[in-house]
């Protein structure tokens, strides 16, 4: 007997996930059209044991993937193109894409350069259908941008975000308030966000494959097994998703990390290519158009055989402007001297090779236009 799902919410919501497919590859192919036809991947040279941003549907055919090592991913497709990524580029064009979404809606979630949330509950254009405000929406991103972006429509985040992926690429699938229960029921339970493959192992030894069983299962039992995390996975399996479309996000850190094509094979190689690191990590702090309170410093070593360190400390709260470079008292407290000192002290718990190294800093909760202001900053590593 099918369980009567609860689908009940505070309020009845039209929420679109838009989603680019292939962003950075696309970007790439609408510059280069002689790559269409090609395989086409975005990220380092399998040379310099670069790792794979994305890549477009025809290398996808061989099984390449994002974040599979560069190499591998040449083994896999001989044929492979490489493009070194150009992330101002890519940055360029998601603006692009917001200013065409908010000709439709000013409730914008972005959750990256290539996908966002909006809520169209209460627009009036096209009668207020968020299914054609979405069609609208992917249209003008094709005409306008030569970008095809995939929607997903539905009552709330949760079901508009899995509805995106479902008719990829170049494809929209809505789920009606009366269609939840039925498109829940079956949905796999690695599908929630959240569940990754540890997770889903455990819900499966439980018996729990898909939400149907999910929302069958006792939610004490589910808080036992998985915290405060037992009671949110009850609500999703049964379509239910109370979270609204947050417009500004407020940024916590800020880091650079760089992969170094050879493995730095002692402290004095780690040390000296600090240098370039640091830069790249003042020139993005001296990006941010409005103040910024920095309260820590970290560094990140990870060693030849992947296993990785971190090392944080406290500094005085500081502040930092857009200008030309940082300002007199953050240089003082983010000096490279200092950052070297914490990576002699990381590197020394492994005591071996490095091949990549990081630094960063953590941010104090800003306000509203400060966090919306960190949005325009892109992290990426190298």
């Amino acid at each position: 007997m099918r369980l009567k799902f609860l689908v009940a919410s505070k309020k009845q919501r039209k929420i679109i996930h838009i989603d680019a497919d292939a962003f950075y590859a696309s970007v790439e192919i609408r510059e280069n059209p002689d790559l269409a036809k090609l395989p086409v991947a975005v990220g380092g040279q399998p040379s310099r044991r670069g790792v794979i941003a994305t890549c477009n549907y025809i290398a996808r055919q061989y099984g390449v993937h994002s974040a599979m090592a560069s190499s591998h991913a040449l083994k896999l497709c001989p044929n492979l193109i490489f493009v070194k990524p150009q992330f101002e580029l890519y940055r360029a064009v998601s603006y692009q894409i917001r200013e065409i979404m908010a000709r439709y809606t000013d409730i914008i979630e972005p959750l990256s350069l290539d996908e966002a949330y909006l809520d169209v509950s209460s627009s009036t254009q096209f009668d207020g259908s968020a299914t054609l405000i979405a069609e609208a929406i992917r249209k003008n991103v094709q005409d306008e941008l030569s970008i095809c972006v995939s929607a997903g429509v539905a009552p709330n985040k949760f079901l508009a975000k899995i509805a995106s992926d479902w008719n990829k690429p170049d494809g929209i699938c809505v789920i009606t308030p009366s269609q939840v229960s039925d498109f829940v029921f079956t949905l796999p339970v690695g599908k929630i966000n959240g569940v990754g493959k540890v997770t889903e192992k455990k819900l499966n030894n439980l018996g729990i494959d898909t939400c149907g069983d999910l929302a069958k299962f006792d939610t004490e039992e589910l808080c036992k097994q998985f915290g405060k995390y037992g009671q949110r996975l009850s609500l999703l399996s049964q379509g239910i998703d109370d979270r609204d479309v947050i417009t500004e996000r407020i940024r916590k850190s800020l880091s650079v990390e760089h992969t170094f094509s050879k493995d730095l094979t002692g402290l004095e190689e780690v040390i000296s290519n600090s240098q370039q690191v640091y830069d790249e990590l003042c020139s993005r702090l001296a990006q941010f158009k409005k103040k910024i309170i920095i309260t820590k410093r970290y560094v990140k070593v990870k060693f030849n055989d992947f296993s990785q360190t971190t090392f944080e400390e406290s500094i005085p709260a500081i502040s930092s402007f857009e200008q030309q470079a940082i300002d007199v008292p953050a240089q003082q407290a983010l000096s490279l001297d200092e950052y070297k000192r914490m990576l002699e002290h990381a590197w020394q718990r492994g005591d071996k090779p490095a091949r990549l190294l990081g630094l960063g800093v953590r941010l104090a909760n800003q306000s509203q236009d400060q966090g919306k202001s960190q949005l325009d900053l892109f992290e990426h590593n190298n």
